[in-house]
């Protein structure tokens, strides 16, 4: 009897200290979390200030959400982005080096916006760069397709919780955006239990809240992502091919399109006369950071007059955007059309040239052995050169890319990437003047 007695109180004691156990636990990571959450807020808040062309967003058509409203609304609200995609198909690239998900998560009104538009937006992101989707879409009222390069768990993690948060937070993203999906054929993401971060996140700060998210990334993917290649033209090509509309507009992510640009792009296009094969080239310029977002050409123009905007590229490499002939547009501004009309004809395309421009869903596609950087936006261009397409210069229409750049000393394996391309040029080139039967004597 004593020994039941003594065996039922050592079973108590170690109960006791079991269930203390636990609760300590317990109370340490209710306080971890809390004091997580508030370095989170803090570092968020610490020096920081809305995107410059989020500064109207209140304008769209529903005002970005404030953090406490987004903790409080119900859970079904919360379902993450690309959360029934299966990694198990898709469709391979011609090397199968990359598998696509075209239409990974499809705009809530992108069919209706594509119905309505005569033109569709067009761009391709890694993961880092997404943040700079809100100031594009927030300036382009219509259908946008946007391709992104995911590379394994983490970068998918950091996708799921990022495109959801916008969808929650911008009207503008949820409404008219459309996501496809590449990944590398030795990276692709598993599904696996995730948290909800999203507690931390505000809406007024897209890309501090994206750098947050980064950080999940540990080195050796970020490692990884140095080593390999970017698929800049398989990206293009996926997102080109995700348009529902005649024309295209294919811009690289950081690229932002003036304001109302939508509307004078369908004014214009239609009554577009146009004989053979044209492209309409939207002039980019470089705007320094402590400008703000230019309204109109004239504003534009004014800070192109201060030193605070100038051609993309001018400084880095001035042939990238040469033949658009920024000072005939720059000219051509007094008394003007405020509709989207013909400024002047690129006559002297030089190789290297790549602008921006709109045309239809026919031109040549971008030639998917161009990876990682150099060749691969000029190479595209050049064919259409050769094969007879002429550039049309529009105005007042412009793009702005953030930054006054300088030129810097390149890595070493940017270099290496542009030497490599440089050499599959060679061959791209011939294969170009024999299809189109050019001399080889032509630039």
């Amino acid at each position: 009897m004593r020994k039941l007695v003594r065996f039922r109180r050592w079973v108590l004691f170690i109960l006791t200290i079991f269930l203390t156990t636990i609760n300590l636990l317990w109370t340490y990571c209710l306080l971890d979390t809390e004091i997580n959450s508030q370095r989170i807020n803090k570092s968020f808040n610490r020096n920081t200030k809305p995107l410059v062309a989020i500064e109207s967003v209140n304008d769209a058509t529903m005002p970005p959400l404030n953090r406490s409203l987004l903790q409080k609304m119900p859970k079904h609200n919360f379902r993450l982005a690309f959360d029934n995609i299966s990694f198990e198909t898709g469709r391979w690239d011609n090397l199968r080096n990359y598998k696509m998900f075209d239409f990974a998560l499809i705009g809530d009104k992108f069919i209706k916006s594509s119905h309505e538009n005569i033109v569709c937006l067009a761009t391709q992101s890694s993961v880092e760069r997404l943040y700079s989707l809100t100031q594009v879409a927030h300036q382009w009222n219509g259908p946008i397709s946007t391709a992104v390069y995911v590379a394994g768990d983490e970068e998918f993690f950091i996708l799921q919780h990022f495109v959801t948060y916008m969808r929650l937070c911008f009207s503008f993203i949820r409404d008219n955006v459309t996501f496809h999906i590449a990944v590398p054929n030795n990276k692709e993401p598993v599904h696996g239990q995730i948290p909800n971060l999203f507690n931390s996140f505000d809406c007024q700060y897209p890309e501090q809240t994206l750098r947050h998210l980064l950080k999940i990334r540990n080195p050796d993917t970020i490692r990884w992502r140095l080593k390999n290649e970017y698929p800049q033209n398989h990206l293009r090509n996926l997102a080109r091919k995700g348009c529902q509309n005649k024309y295209v507009f294919l811009t690289d992510i950081d690229i932002i399109p003036s304001t109302n640009m939508v509307s004078l792009l369908n004014k214009f296009l239609p009554s577009a006369k146009c004989s053979y094969r044209c492209a309409y080239v939207i002039p980019t310029f470089e705007i320094d950071n402590r400008a703000k977002f230019p309204a109109s050409k004239p504003e534009l123009m004014r800070l192109y007059r201060k030193g605070l905007a100038r051609p993309f590229h001018e400084k880095v490499f001035i042939y990238n955007q040469y033949a658009t002939n920024f000072s005939i547009w720059l000219k051509n501004s007094t008394n003007e059309d405020e509709r989207a009309h013909i400024s002047h004809v690129v006559t002297n395309f030089e190789f290297l040239y790549e602008p921006f421009y709109v045309a239809f869903d026919d031109v040549p596609a971008h030639d998917e052995r161009f990876i990682g950087y150099g060749f691969t936006r000029n190479s595209q261009v050049y064919e259409m050169y050769i094969s007879g397409y002429t550039f049309f210069v529009l105005s007042p229409v412009f793009t702005c890319h953030w930054g006054l750049q300088q030129k810097k000393a390149r890595p070493v394996w940017r270099e290496q990437q542009n030497n490599l391309n440089r050499k599959r040029f060679e061959m791209f080139k011939h294969e170009i003047l024999a299809r189109y039967k050019k001399k080889t004597t032509r630039k």
